[in-house]
């Protein structure tokens, strides 16, 4: 049964996956320049920013392959997709990745406001759901054709479905940092009474990795 999944979420020591003040300047917000540091030093990700691949392919690359086997679609928040807010500006945004963003399949954009879909290249088209996360996530399913659906970020739309128990595994990147404040991943969802529990624990020289699932 196809499943949905979180994968290389990064999230600080104290559990914000963003920090405050999100801009078109700070897109993740204020002080979380280190917080993705570790991505940055894996071969997936010098060839997913276009740099000369310079390190040996390690456990952090094992996680990041591993957050794109068997995904068919994705959902995400639309401060994941974009600065805006409100009313969507006639501003021709298509999102942070370029004309050729790394998903390559159909992506839902949660959102309150109506959006004409948008196509990019190389398979990616945005559609952008007004109807809610079961909603999303049914098309989504559909769009997977019986591949599994992966939540792209940010931390409210994680947090949405890990409290309506929808989310089957989750992925943890724990960051060294601390942020104080921001956007948590948890907040007040109490994951363990969800019936999510550890399954893997395992760190690297930059990041610890923790998975959970559901009992």
């Amino acid at each position: 049964m196809p499943k949905l999944r979180v994968h290389n979420f990064t999230v600080s020591v104290d559990g914000f996956a963003a920090g405050p003040d999100q801009s078109l300047e700070n897109p993740m917000g204020v002080g979380t320049e280190s917080l993705h540091a570790w991505v940055f030093k894996t071969a997936y990700g010098q060839k997913m920013f276009g740099q000369p691949v310079t390190v040996t392919p390690g456990l952090d690359d094992q996680f990041m392959d591993a957050g794109d086997e068997n995904i068919g679609a994705h959902i995400m928040g639309r401060h994941m997709f974009t600065h805006s807010r409100g009313p969507w500006p006639d501003d021709g945004w298509k999102g942070w990745w370029g004309d050729n963003p790394p998903y390559h399949h159909s992506v839902f954009v949660l959102t309150n406001f109506p959006h004409e879909p948008i196509e990019m290249a190389g398979g990616t088209t945005f559609y952008f759901a007004t109807n809610g996360i079961h909603d999303a996530l049914e098309r989504a399913f559909e769009a997977a054709n019986g591949q599994d659906v992966r939540i792209g970020g940010g931390a409210m739309t994680v947090r949405q479905y890990l409290a309506a128990g929808l989310a089957d595994e989750m992925h943890l990147a724990i960051s060294p940092i601390l942020l104080g404040r921001g956007e948590p991943v948890f907040g007040d969802v109490d994951a363990a009474t969800m019936g999510y529990e550890v399954v893997e624990m395992v760190g690297s020289a930059g990041v610890t990795h923790v998975r959970l699932a559901k009992k």
